[in-house]
């Protein structure tokens, strides 16, 4: 194996799956390292510190919703369920649990290879600076000392408090989904986290204001939202 590459550690207990992600991620530049169980995966995440996690939810050991939390312990790579499991709690369940994306079986190779992208360019930009001052998502530039947010550079966007710290929260974020009760935690509280129509109102506006980069605030449908390109 090429010491050089970017390691993912994939998780699941399939063995057509590793069959079929093995050649193909190998081909796209990835180094994969296997796992079929829970503690496979909690072992090898501790020992050879991979870039990235796939993680199948439906292991025959520990519940993957479990081997989130247990990762999140200890490690900072960015984790990408791909699971059968399609229902939206789960979804919610497994992001607000430390997950970084979902992707659902059956799944198109070229889907999964951009989620893996942006997981991996969000944990980059991460560690070179996790409190930066400039943030940038496509046309959307944001100064955050300077609490100033302009789309391609025109006069500043009119943001209320609450708008502002939306769009900063999502802009940290990276491309990465934040689920509803993340933001309504992070921007209202706590007390507020069953009370979503906060954040549809909220969002609604913000898509407002950005105009023409309205397109870059994604619904996830019963899960969240994302900020990215």
């Amino acid at each position: 194996m090429n010491a050089g590459r970017t390691k993912l550690l994939v998780v699941d207990d399939e063995p057509q799956i590793h069959r079929f992600l093995q050649p193909a991620l190998g081909a796209a530049g990835y180094e994969t390292i296997r796992a079929e169980t829970g503690e496979d995966a909690l072992r090898l995440a501790a020992t050879r510190q991979p870039s990235l996690i796939l993680l199948d939810l439906g292991l025959p050991d520990i519940d993957g919703q479990v081997v989130i939390q247990r990762l999140r312990e200890f490690i900072k790579a960015p984790i990408v369920v791909v699971s059968a499991r399609g229902q939206e709690d789960e979804k919610v369940a497994a992001l607000d649990a430390g997950a970084d994306d979902y992707v659902e079986k059956p799944f198109a190779l070229a889907e999964l290879l951009a989620r893996i992208r942006v997981a991996l360019r969000w944990a980059a930009a991460s560690e070179r600076s996790a409190e930066a001052n400039e943030l940038q998502v496509g046309p959307l530039s944001i100064k955050i000392d300077q609490r100033i947010a302009r789309i391609d550079g025109a006069e500043p966007l009119h943001l209320t408090p609450r708008e502002w710290s939306l769009l900063v929260h999502l802009a940290k974020a990276r491309g990465r989904v934040l689920t509803q009760q993340q933001l309504l935690t992070a921007v209202w509280g706590p007390a507020h986290v069953e009370e979503a129509q906060y954040l549809r109102v909220y969002v609604g506006h913000l898509r407002q204001k950005l105009g023409q980069a309205a397109g870059l605030l994604k619904t996830e449908p019963g899960v969240g939202y994302r900020l990215s390109e």
